[in-house]
C-alpha cells in the first residue's frame, strides 16, 4: 500500500535515511514537489509502483497552490506562513514556500488544502522554483578540520567555530556533530543555527604553503 510521511526538515530526512538504511533500505524516495526542495516528504513505495508512476501521478500525496495578492502589500514568507497556519493546517504538513512578487506557491498535502483562502490549485509542474541566492568564498585553511571550514564559510574565527560546534550548534549534512576535528570534503553541507547554511563546493588542493584551498557557497 502507498503511503508517505508528513513533509520533514533535512535534518529529518538524514534521521529517516539512517532509519531506512537499519532495516535494508526498502523502497522510498523523498519528495517536495520540485527538484531541490528543502522539506519533503517520505514516500514509500509498494512493488508494484515505479518511481516515475508516483511523480506523475496528478492526484499524488503533494499538491501545490498558488496564492496572488497586490504586488505592494509587501507581504513576507512569515506572513503567507501564518496564514496558512491560521487555518488549522500544521506546519509539518506543509512543504516549501516560495515568495514572489504578488505571488506566492505553497505546497502541502492534497487534502489539507485551504478551501476557504483565496487559493487557486496548479499542477507540480508550474512550479517555479528559484535558485538559492548564495554568495561565493574563497579562502584557505590549514586543514579540513570542521571547525576551520565553518570559520572560513561564516566569516569568523576558528576559536568562535569551535565554540559553536561544542555549543551543539553544528550540522554536518544535516546531522549535529559535535566534533570540531571532524575531516570536511566537497559538497559537505554545514549548518549552523542562528548563521545559516553553507557549501563546501570546492577543495582545489593545497597553495605552496601548505593550505587547502576551498570554494564555499554561503546561502543568504
Amino acid at each position: 500500500v502507498p503511503a508517505c510521511t508528513p513533509f520533514l526538515s533535512p535534518g529529518e530526512q538524514a534521521s529517516v535515511t539512517d532509519l531506512l538504511n537499519a532495516w535494508g533500505r526498502p523502497r522510498h524516495l523523498f519528495f517536495g514537489g520540485y527538484e531541490g526542495a528543502e522539506r519533503a516528504v517520505c514516500a514509500f513505495l509498494p512493488d508494484w509502483q515505479e518511481e516515475s508512476d508516483f511523480l506523475a501521478d496528478p492526484e499524488g500525496p503533494v499538491a501545490a497552490l498558488e496564492a496572488a495578492f497586490p504586488a505592494d502589500a509587501e507581504l513576507s514568507h512569515r506572513d503567507i506562513l501564518g496564514a496558512l497556519l491560521g487555518r488549522s493546517i500544521t506546519a509539518v504538513r506543509l512543504g516549501d514556500c516560495r515568495l514572489d512578487h504578488g505571488r506566492s506557491q505553497p505546497r502541502g498535502p492534497r487534502e489539507a488544502q485551504p478551501r476557504r483562502m483565496k487559493l487557486r490549485d496548479i499542477p507540480l509542474e508550474q512550479l517555479e522554483a528559484k535558485p538559492p541566492q548564495v554568495k561565493t568564498i574563497r579562502d584557505t585553511v590549514a586543514a579540513l578540520r570542521l571547525d576551520a571550514v565553518l570559520a572560513a564559510g561564516f566569516s569568523t574565527s576558528r576559536s568562535k567555530a569551535a565554540d559553536l560546534v561544542s555549543a551543539g550548534r553544528v550540522s554536518v549534512n544535516h546531522r549535529e556533530c559535535a566534533k570540531a576535528d571532524r575531516t570536511v570534503g566537497e559538497g559537505d553541507v554545514l549548518s549552523c543555527r542562528g548563521l545559516g547554511k553553507c557549501v563546501v563546493k570546492e577543495v582545489l588542493g593545497q597553495s605552496k604553503k601548505g593550505r587547502f584551498m576551498l570554494v564555499l557557497e554561503r546561502y543568504i
